[in-house]
């Protein structure tokens, strides 16, 4: 049986709970008189077949094999430190402990629990759930010397035979005919397991009618039991030998009934996320526009306006911070735009180095400069037909921007080393998450090209505005990483969600990215934490601020917002906002100065 044993006096504590609690508080499962011990220090959780080992808070140091840890999943032998104790874990037990509740183990019955952890490792591995029943009725089997055995379901109130396997590791005839009515009703009713020897000739049971029936000799059956919930029961037999089974035979039956339970239990979670995974699919199918996830009314709003201006052929300017997903909304316009079936060519300005960018953009002739040993064609080219993406365009150098505004005016470009004009064919889309009218007051950007490519504006509104779509977009994602690593990670932690909706997101969706990738790969547990994603932090965090300073915050947020849609033009922001100009002149100038600090 897995156990803690302390080796200085040679007690064991077996670990037969999902959660075990180890501590100075006479409450807990494992009580250590050590003062330096908290009240309740740590827990050892079984957790999918494994024992995992948590500190019970930040404040509870923590050394298995005296090295510090936050989390460790125990292999036989390791050695906890906690306080000025030590702990050494075993998964069944060794010659000369002896339990801190009862004596030390008969043999068998160390053989039985030594299966069982053999068991629980193999099941661990396995997910398909009728597949783990199976194998959990050819192990009882197996271990009880039982001829035949039933799995039986509580489902609806009923119980339904589920599986039903004989000693050679077959399955049988299921049905209810094949078992004890009245031995299955003494279980279901008093949750207490129930060993009957000779069943014909036990005065409790000899009168039943299935009894007789069945010509029953020994029988054993035990509740499946998880946390107060009956989910079946086991029910094993033998219709030829009496009294095989006793009452040592049935203790390490019922122990390895309350192991089962948790596993059965853990898969028929895991069999209900995939179906909630499902509905989310199908909800998520009615939550996204393209390949672009998201449900709430700024993001609406971004559909509305793609939507109108895809079907045309003017510029588009997307603005938004770093990682909000500017180039899906490019790839979306062009995806729903006359221009579909032509080339989507992407380039990011601020990638490129100087020397490189106008050969990039334009492409050049052979011999042009150093280096150019053959004719290349630039982007522009390469776009001919479809659309063509310049990303943060407030990177791109003042010269440059001079022949960028040619070739939107007059559709050709020159190629470097080359005299002779081309004319291109294409739809343009430029991002930036930069501000492109302070870069014009100060003279990194022109004027006339801002003009040229901010016919309309797409603004796309930061993760940490857009309410719950930051959980959508992360189950979202989730599910992709998970098949992607092939990890059996299925969801997040309700204190997760509760971070990822607090989190102020900095990075936006790319942040987002990141921490799930890491998350996926280094999770210990099916259900991803605060701790898996680094953000145990922001539950600390106090998100409520003074009423004051809210309103401030909102007002200038919404003034950008109206500056954006109305392309920077003050007095007519101030006209839609019902203010005197002076507001919008005196919040930019707040802006700047802001940024200045910054």
């Amino acid at each position: 049986m897995p156990s803690l044993v302390n080796p200085a006096d040679r007690r064991a504590w077996p670990i037969v709970r999902k959660l075990t609690s180890i501590g100075s508080d006479g409450d807990n499962d494992v009580v250590l008189d050590d003062g330096e011990v908290g009240a309740t220090h740590a827990h050892v959780r079984l957790d999918a077949g494994r024992f995992l080992l948590l500190p019970n808070g930040r404040q509870h140091e923590l050394l298995v094999n005296d090295r510090r840890t936050k989390k460790h999943v125990l292999e036989h032998g390791d050695v906890l430190t906690l306080g000025r104790t030590k702990l050494r874990f075993n998964l069944w037990d060794e010659p000369g402990t002896v339990e801190a509740s009862r004596d030390a183990l008969p043999a068998d019955e160390l053989t039985g629990y030594k299966k069982l952890v053999d068991f629980t490792r193999r099941l661990a591995t396995r997910g398909d759930l009728d597949e783990l029943l199976e194998a959990l009725m050819d192990e009882v089997i197996s271990l009880t010397g039982a001829d035949k055995g039933f799995l039986l379901f509580m489902e609806n109130g009923d119980l339904i035979v589920r599986t039903a396997r004989n000693l050679n590791r077959e399955s049988i005839a299921a049905s209810l005919d094949h078992v004890s009515d009245s031995i299955i009703g003494r279980v279901v009713e008093s949750r207490a397991p129930v060993i009957v020897s000779d069943a014909l000739n036990d005065a409790a049971f000899q009168s039943s009618q299935s009894v007789v029936q069945l010509k029953l000799c020994s029988v054993m059956c035990v509740p499946l039991l998880f946390q107060g919930t009956l989910l079946g029961v086991i029910y094993v037999g033998n219709d030829n030998v009496v009294s095989l089974f006793d009452d040592q035979s049935l203790a390490v039956l019922t122990v390895f009934a309350t192991q089962a339970a948790m596993l059965v239990q853990n898969a028929l979670q895991q069999r209900a996320l995939r179906s909630d995974n499902q509905r989310l699919q199908e909800a998520l199918d009615g939550q996204r526009f393209g390949s672009i996830i998201g449900a709430c009314d700024a993001m609406r709003d971004v559909y509305r306006r793609v939507d109108k201006v895809a079907a045309t052929d003017i510029n588009v300017l997307v603005l938004g911070e770093t990682g909000t997903g500017k180039e899906l909304v490019a790839r979306e316009i062009h995806r729903r735009s006359p221009r579909a079936k032509g080339p989507f060519v992407a380039v990011n300005c601020g990638a490129i180095p100087e020397t490189l960018m106008e050969s990039e953009l334009f492409g050049h002739r052979r011999g042009a400069f150093t280096g150019a040993v053959e004719n290349k064609i630039g982007s522009f080219q390469a776009a001919e037909g479809g659309t063509l993406f310049l990303d943060e365009i407030g990177e791109m150098p003042v010269h440059l921007q001079v022949k960028l505004l040619r070739a939107i005016q007059e559709r050709v470009i020159t190629r470097v080393g080359d005299s002779r004009p081309s004319p291109v064919d294409l739809r343009l889309v430029v991002a930036t998450h930069a501000d492109l009218e302070q870069a014009i007051r100060e003279g990194r950007f022109r004027e006339d090209l801002y003009y040229r490519i901010n016919v309309v504006s797409v603004v796309l509104p930061p993760l940490r505005e857009r309410d719950d779509d930051v959980v959508l977009i992360g189950r979202f994602l989730l599910d992709r990483y998970a098949r992607t690593y092939d990890r059996p990670i299925t969801g997040f932690t309700r204190d997760a969600i509760i971070a990822l909706r607090k989190h102020a997101w900095p990075g936006n969706i790319r942040e987002l990215e990141n921490r799930l990738k890491k998350a996926v790969v280094l999770a210990d547990g099916p259900m991803l934490s605060p701790e898996d994603l680094d953000l145990d932090d922001d539950l600390l965090a106090d998100r409520i601020l003074p009423l004051a300073e809210a309103k401030e915050r909102f007002q200038r947020r919404y003034i950008d917002e109206v500056l954006a849609l109305n392309h920077g033009n003050r007095t007519k922001t101030a006209v839609d906002l019902g203010v005197d100009p002076r507001t919008i002149f005196r919040h930019l100038e707040k802006v700047r100065d802001d940024k200045q600090r910054d």
